[in-house]
């Protein structure tokens, strides 16, 4: 891997982490078009990248999940599902799964019709929970349980836990926000436990390597997240939805086939 694909790729986690599009996803389709080796490396900087956009959700909402303690014992919750399964799957998941191009695209096309199928049954103004702090233990375990799907490559973890909170009857606005919130824990474990795996075995090139990807993450999520957050407000999902079907077959037609 040279400077510039970690520039790349750290821009592509930045832009699509907390989109419903998967930026896993969109990693993997990003090395194969690009051509980086695929080596055991590029798999752990696919994961440990979200490093940077991690940081750049405490930096725009550490208040709401630190300082309100209802918030955080909800977000705690949601996190158990995905920690366990993420413990039990993380082999099959690193070895099988990550950098299969083939996986990711068809969970793009088929994530897509999910998205535009579920935002022409729901409703956002009949939703009528918009309050995290209210929000109970067994809707946020159940948002935990939707929000582990994503664990193939290709699905989208905010796709997932958005689904997951809107089926529930949340608003867009507030499922979106604690799908940001939900991120910290579960992408600071994934990363974590990936470095554990690796035994941290990686030269110091490779390390900065992580530094710039994580960098670059941190300074477009940041815009990213602002960006979304203001985009709920008023628009729903399915312009996602068709950019996911679009960009799936696309890739598969131009560059799989």
């Amino acid at each position: 891997m040279s400077w510039i694909h970690a520039i790349i790729l750290g821009a592509v986690e930045g832009l699509t982490e907390f989109l419903p599009v998967s930026s896993t996803g969109h990693l993997i389709l990003a090395s194969e078009l690009f051509r980086v080796p695929k080596t055991e490396f590029l798999k752990s900087f696919e994961i440990a990248v979200q490093l940077g956009a991690i940081l750049a959700v405490l930096a725009v909402s550490w208040k709401r999940l630190l300082l309100d303690r209802k918030i955080f014992l909800r977000v705690a919750a949601a996190f158990v599902p995905t920690a366990v399964l993420g413990l039990l799957f993380y082999k099959t998941v690193k070895t099988h799964l990550l950098g299969n191009a083939s996986v990711v695209v068809w969970a793009l096309v088929l994530g897509g019709i999910a998205l535009i199928a579920f935002e022409k049954l729901f409703k956002t103004s009949d939703a009528p929970k918009k309050e995290l702090s209210a929000m109970s233990y067994t809707d946020a375990v159940a948002i935990g349980l939707a929000q582990s799907v994503a664990m193939i490559p290709g699905v989208s973890r905010s796709a997932a836990t958005i689904l997951g909170g809107m089926g529930l009857g949340w608003s867009r606005a507030a499922i979106v926000e604690f799908s940001f919130l939900l991120a910290i824990p579960t992408m600071a474990a994934a990363t974590g436990l990936d470095l554990l795996k690796s035994g941290f075995a990686f030269s110091a090139r490779e390390f900065g390597l992580l530094a710039l990807g994580g960098a670059v993450a941190f300074a477009v999520a940041y815009a990213s997240v602002k960006w979304l957050l203001a985009y709920v407000r008023s628009n729903d999902f399915v312009a996602f939805g068709v950019y996911r079907v679009v960009a799936g077959l696309a890739f598969w037609f131009l560059i799989l086939r």
